[in-house]
C-alpha cells in the first residue's frame, strides 16, 4: 500500500494554481518547475483520491482487454512455443505495421468511465507538450511531469507494457534490445483543436496506438497514412473502437484532419536506454507471419528472450 505523506493531499492538489496554457505551449521553465516541485503532492493526491473512491471506481486491469488476446498472451507467457498464436491475431497493414482488437468492446465503456472520473477528479494533469489541453490529453508514464499516478492505473499501464507490448513488438517488429524504457500519453482529436498530425516518425523502437472510442462514438476523417519505404506506397487505415495499431517508430505516418466527432487514443512507446532505437529500414526486420525471418540478428533472439522482462533500471528522461 502506498504511503501518503501529505495528510490532505487531495485538497492541496486541487488548490494548486496550474501554469497557463500559453506558458505550457511555449514550455516556459516555470512550467517544468511547477510539476517537479509538486510531484510528490500530486502522487499522494492520486492515491488519496483512489482510496476515497474505491467503492465506486473501476480499478483497471487486464480484464478490460480482448479475451482472445488475453488468452494468447497468458498461454505464451506460460509456454513460449505458443507465441505464434499471439502473432496470428495481428493483421499486417504494411511491413512493420500491424493491427488487432485490443480492448474488449463490452468493457470499453467501463474504461471510458474511469477516464471520465479521472478528468472530474480536479487533480492537475499535464497534457503532452505541443498538444492543446483537451479532455483526455494527459501523460501516463512516471518519467513524465504531471502523470496519471493512480496506483491501479499504473499497475494496468505496466501490465500493458511488460506483459503485452514488449513481447508483441519483439515478436512482430524485432525490437529486442531496444525496449527497456517506456513512455505513454493520451490524446483526443477534435475538429476544432488537435485535429491532425503531419507526416512524422516517432522517437521509439515501437509505438502502440490504442483507440478508446465507444462503438456508438462515430467520427469522420482522421484517416491514418502509413508510408511503406520498400514499395513506395502509402496505405490508409482508420481506427475502430478498441482496435490497436503497433508499428516501428521509424515508419512514416500522418493523421488526416478529423471533420466530425472525436477520436480518443492511448499512445505508448518502447525504446532503449538513452533513447536508443533500431537503425535501418523496416524491410530488415522480421515478419512473424512470413515463412522466413529476414534479419539475422532477429533470428538469434530466442522465444524465451522475447517473453522476458528487462533487468536494467528505468531511466528518468522523457521524450517530451
Amino acid at each position: 500500500m502506498k504511503t501518503i505523506e501529505h495528510t490532505n493531499a487531495l485538497a492541496e492538489a486541487r488548490a494548486l494554481e496550474v501554469p497557463s496554457r500559453e506558458l505550457s505551449l511555449r514550455r516556459d521553465p516555470s512550467v517544468s518547475k511547477f510539476w517537479n516541485d509538486n510531484r510528490k503532492l500530486l502522487e499522494d493526491a492520486w492515491a488519496e483520491w483512489e482510496l476515497k473512491n474505491k467503492d465506486n471506481l473501476l480499478l483497471p486491469d487486464e480484464s478490460l482487454l480482448d479475451p482472445k488476446l488475453r488468452k494468447a498472451i497468458e498461454d505464451a507467457w506460460e509456454n513460449q512455443e505458443k507465441e505464434n498464436a499471439v502473432a496470428d491475431l495481428w493483421k499486417e497493414i504494411i511491413p512493420g505495421v500491424y493491427e488487432t482488437q485490443f480492448f474488449d468492446l463490452e468493457r470499453l465503456a467501463d474504461f471510458r468511465q474511469y477516464l471520465e472520473d479521472v478528468v472530474k477528479s480536479k487533480i492537475p494533469k499535464r497534457a503532452p507538450y505541443g498538444i492543446q489541453l483537451n479532455r483526455y490529453g494527459m501523460m501516463l508514464d512516471p518519467r513524465s511531469e504531471g502523470y496519471l499516478a493512480t496506483p491501479s492505473f499504473q499497475a494496468f499501464y505496466n501490465d500493458i507494457m511488460d506483459r503485452y507490448m514488449r513481447p508483441i513488438s519483439r515478436l512482430l517488429l524485432g525490437t529486442y534490445g531496444y525496449d527497456n524504457q517506456t513512455f505513454g500519453f493520451s490524446i483526443q482529436y477534435n475538429p476544432d483543436k488537435d485535429k491532425d498530425l503531419h507526416a512524422h516518425t516517432d522517437a521509439s523502437s515501437a509505438t502502440l496506438n490504442i483507440n478508446t472510442n465507444l462503438p456508438d462514438e462515430e467520427f469522420t476523417g482522421s484517416i491514418v497514412d502509413f508510408y511503406d519505404k520498400v514499395s513506395g506506397k502509402t496505405v490508409q487505415t482508420k481506427f475502430e473502437p478498441g482496435k490497436a495499431i503497433i508499428h516501428r517508430g521509424n515508419v512514416p505516418h500522418a493523421t488526416h484532419p478529423i471533420t466530425s466527432g472525436q477520436r480518443s487514443n492511448l499512445v505508448v512507446w518502447l525504446y532503449g536506454d538513452n533513447m536508443e532505437i533500431p537503425r535501418g529500414s523496416t524491410s530488415s526486420y522480421g515478419n512473424s507471419n512470413s515463412d522466413t525471418i529476414k534479419d539475422v540478428a532477429l533470428e538469434s533472439v530466442t522465444a524465451r528472450q522475447r517473453w522476458s522482462l528487462p533487468d536494467g533500471p528505468k531511466d528518468t528522461a522523457a521524450p517530451f
